[in-house]
């Protein structure tokens, strides 16, 4: 009997911190990518709670595989980090990463993918979100700590997302930009003045989804729609290479 080979499926990975790890709630932007890519791709979650880019650099050894990248057969990956590393320094000195060694970090993490074959065509970074400092001071007070984040801080930390991706060739998405785009009303996207509420998850699907299409619309669907299944010899179309 001849061996039966393994479906390697092919993967989307999102990675950052805590805005990436909530993403697979009900109504996440992760989970809705995850619905859309059905059948065609694993989407992994790898979201880091409290992470900085800093951290998250440091880790990629232990989240990507060095030693066969073919069977890595990864379609893209999403790198979203800045929330964290914009906390400003004398408020959350352990969190803060200062915005030159955070564009330097960014551009790190393209190379190490570049290393275990994930071109920068295939990587989208996502900018931090705007911060709605009323809202996220309330958070703090309660925590017992002062406001440790400002909206014009973020902003930077975005510019300096969307120049590293343009150094690096990698797309971007950048939210700090969108939600406020046109003067709206940005504070509806942000569930405690940090992160996304199901509105913001929304926003962050839909517009994420627009550059992520392209890299997947060439994947098959994986193993035959039922109704192409041969009911007297379901073998022939189950374990046959498609």
């Amino acid at each position: 009997m001849s061996k039966i080979k393994t479906v390697i499926w092919p993967k989307v990975i999102l990675f950052g911190d805590s805005i990436t790890q909530g993403s697979f709630q009900p109504n996440g932007w992760g989970a809705d990518i995850a619905h859309k890519l059905a059948r065609k791709c694993d989407v992994l979650n790898r979201g880091l709670s409290g992470y900085n880019s800093r951290w998250g650099k440091i880790l990629l050894p232990r989240l990507f595989s060095s030693t066969n990248s073919e069977e890595n057969n990864i379609a893209a990956v999403t790198v979203f980090f800045g929330s964290n590393d914009c906390a400003l320094q004398d408020k959350n000195p352990q969190q803060h990463v200062p915005l030159q060694e955070y564009s330097e970090n960014l551009k790190e993490i393209t190379r190490f993918l570049a290393s275990v074959g994930v071109s920068a065509d295939r990587v989208i970074f996502i900018t931090p979100p705007p911060i709605n400092e009323s809202a996220w001071e309330k958070e703090c007070i309660v925590k017992g700590c002062t406001l440790n984040r400002h909206n014009s801080v973020a902003g930077q930390y975005a510019q300096a997302c969307v120049q590293a991706a343009s150094q690096c060739g990698a797309d971007v998405l950048d939210l700090w930009t969108l939600m406020q785009k046109d003067g709206q009303d940005y504070t509806a996207f942000l569930s405690d003045g940090l992160h996304l509420s199901q509105e913001g998850n929304q926003f962050v699907s839909q517009h994420l989804w627009e550059l992520l299409e392209s890299r997947v619309a060439h994947l098959p669907f994986i193993l035959p729609y039922w109704g192409d299944v041969d009911a007297k010899s379901p073998e022939s179309s189950l374990l046959c290479d498609q």
